[in-house]
């Protein structure tokens, strides 16, 4: 649920502002909302690991800076390089679906959940 809510946040930025990189509208939503589902399987793992939102609040600046910052400016965009590249290609989506699988597969490793108090 988190990473679908993460996604539709961005939604408006993505169709009606600048942040899309330059590919068709509904393949950039369609890519960035499942990497965003995937990265919330990371971000979910690193919060309930930890007990605190620093390490997620790191990871998504770690991840702006790296690929917005960084990595897009060094890629040209030539012919169908930005449907594979940048926040709305499919490799990343390859790349963070497959680490976010890794951490889902090592949920048995995270803090029980504590039953809520009835009043």
């Amino acid at each position: 649920m988190s990473g679908c809510i993460w996604g539709v946040w961005h939604y408006p930025g993505l169709l009606w502002a600048d942040y899309n990189a330059g590919t068709n509208a509904r393949y950039a939503l369609a890519c960035f909302t499942l990497m965003v589902i995937a990265m919330s399987f990371i971000m979910g793992w690193l919060r309930l690991k930890s007990g605190s939102l620093w390490p997620c609040a790191m990871l998504h600046a770690s991840h702006n800076l790296f690929i917005q910052a960084i990595l897009d400016r060094i890629t040209a965009p030539v012919g169908r390089a930005l449907y594979v590249t940048t926040e709305f290609g499919f490799g990343l989506v390859l790349t963070i679906g497959a680490t976010g699988l890794y951490f889902w597969l090592r949920r048995k490793e995270l803090p029980a959940a504590e039953p809520a108090a009835v009043s």
